[in-house]
């Protein structure tokens, strides 16, 4: 492959497959699961913590296995093909497809904002609860279009993610700074107030809307269920750094420069989510925060800041910060599909690049997928249950750092786990416990979404029984 990704454009490709709609969004849970500005910052911290020490992890598998296919190829590497394929699945299937469709809709949704006759047309189709509206036609279109910019050639994808990534992370500055300087009324004081106090409130009515029925004070098991259930949000606002790792085979000096980005673009956008998270509650009391309308915190803040132009500017915001978002989403992941299918693993025809040397097929294979996602109206429900796999996954994978220490300490190894063995021991035992906790108190986020990777056990005895035939 061409080395046409220089270490700036693989950092922007980690800050702005990570930064999508999430940390506009997902503060709200998490204070109604809590009700204390200091357990917000808490958990965000704890997130912090978990996503750079993977990201130092992986550093040292990309630097062993610096091709494409990232992830994929690791697990593939050091645990062998099954485990390989199962991550591979649970990518195609909902992981990568599932969040580029959430990730469109939501640049859907605030482009109906600024468009109000995109929210208030008819449905185009309905039938019962499954319905066809404009706002997804919008999500699809987009999905559509940056699949066909990204298989114009890695140049078209790279500038396009340099430029909306740069752009979202200014905004973000701005929006930071102005949330300091221009709030009449600080509540951060307030917010703060409650120390190491822990409450929750959350109920819904018969309808299935949250209700604002007052705090109840929490602690003990019920703290340590309360934090799980707030991390679902703050993780998942903080995956696909990973997807740099997809893309090593074009990236120059992969073996320095992935790790680097990896560290870089992480530690970076996690700075700016605690950041942002300290200016939500800067400008809004605790009620506002848990109880945004729609959960839309950054709006309920932005309007506190900027007034009646709030709304407008992180409209905007969000759609920028999607619109890269998913670019980075799309560019990376095809890469891994390719990679499958050159294993056998995938359909044979992804496995080949087009003329503008990228994989097409794979390309247009996870666009048409992440369409379907949308019309679907369920990956909502499925990105929600998907965290606790998807950590899963992250686990196996820093666990192999270990794994390979022990079995093959001979190799080779350009880069070394930045404090090993305890960085990946503080991720593993952190993942554990949310994990754990999950399985306890929240099983709603844990065996949807692990039955979706466990269907893909046929369709890999399917495949190897083929293979063997053909044989």
């Amino acid at each position: 492959m061409h080395k046409k990704l220089k270490l700036w454009d693989a950092v922007m490709l980690v800050m702005g497959s990570m930064i999508g709609s999430g940390i506009f969004i997902v503060s709200a849970d998490i204070m109604r699961n809590l009700g204390s500005g200091f357990w917000l910052i808490v958990v965000w911290i704890i997130t912090g913590i978990m996503t750079i020490a993977a990201a130092i992890s992986y550093g040292e598998l990309s630097a062993l296995f610096p091709k494409a296919g990232g992830q994929y190829t690791y697990l593939k590497e050091i645990f062998g093909k099954k485990m390989g394929f199962l991550y591979g699945w649970g990518l195609f299937t909902v992981i990568q497809t599932g969040t580029i469709a959430a990730v469109a809709v939501a640049f859907g949704k605030y482009t109906a904002y600024l468009i109000p006759a995109l929210n208030d047309a008819a449905p185009i189709f309905q039938s019962g609860e499954f319905k066809i509206t404009w706002i997804q036609i919008v999500a699809i279109l987009v999905i559509l279009l940056l699949t066909y910019i990204n298989t114009r050639g890695v140049e078209s994808g790279k500038l396009l993610q340099n430029i909306f990534t740069g752009s979202k992370i200014l905004a973000l500055l701005g929006l930071i700074a102005a949330g300091f300087f221009f709030v009449n009324v600080s509540h951060l004081s307030e917010n703060f107030s409650f120390g190491w106090d822990s409450f929750s409130n959350i109920r819904k009515d018969a309808l299935g809307n949250l209700t604002n029925y007052g705090w109840e004070r929490i602690g003990g098991m019920t703290l340590l269920g309360g934090i799980a259930a707030a991390m679902v949000g703050s993780v998942f606002s903080s995956v696909a750094w990973e997807s740099v790792t997809f893309v090593s085979g074009e990236i120059d000096n992969p073996k320095k420069n992935v790790v680097k980005s990896m560290i870089y673009g992480t530690s970076a956008v996690m700075v700016l989510y605690i950041a942002a998270n300290v200016v939500y509650l800067n400008a809004l009391d605790r009620d506002t925060v848990a109880f945004a309308a729609n959960d839309r915190v950054a709006v309920a803040a932005s309007q506190n800041i900027f007034g009646s132009a709030g709304t407008i500017i992180i409209a905007l915001l969000v759609m920028v910060s999607t619109f890269g978002c998913n670019n980075g989403l799309i560019l990376a992941g095809a890469r891994v599909f390719q990679t499958m299918a050159r294993d056998g693993m995938f359909f044979r025809s992804a496995a080949e690049n087009n003329t503008n040397e990228v994989p097409g097929n794979a390309l247009w294979m996870q666009g048409i997928w992440a369409s379907l996602l949308c019309l679907s109206g369920q990956y909502g429900n499925l990105l929600d249950m998907i965290s606790f796999v998807i950590v899963l996954f992250y686990m196996i994978t820093v666990f192999g750092v270990i794994y390979l220490r022990i079995k093959q300490p001979e190799l080779q190894r350009p880069y070394k786990t930045w404090l090993y063995p305890v960085t990946p021991v503080v991720y593993l035992i952190i993942g554990t416990g949310f994990c754990i906790l999950l399985l306890i108190y929240k099983q709603q986020y844990t065996w949807p979404g692990f039955i979706i990777v466990l269907l893909g056990l046929p369709v890999y005895y399917l495949i190897n029984r083929k293979q063997s035939s053909a044989k």
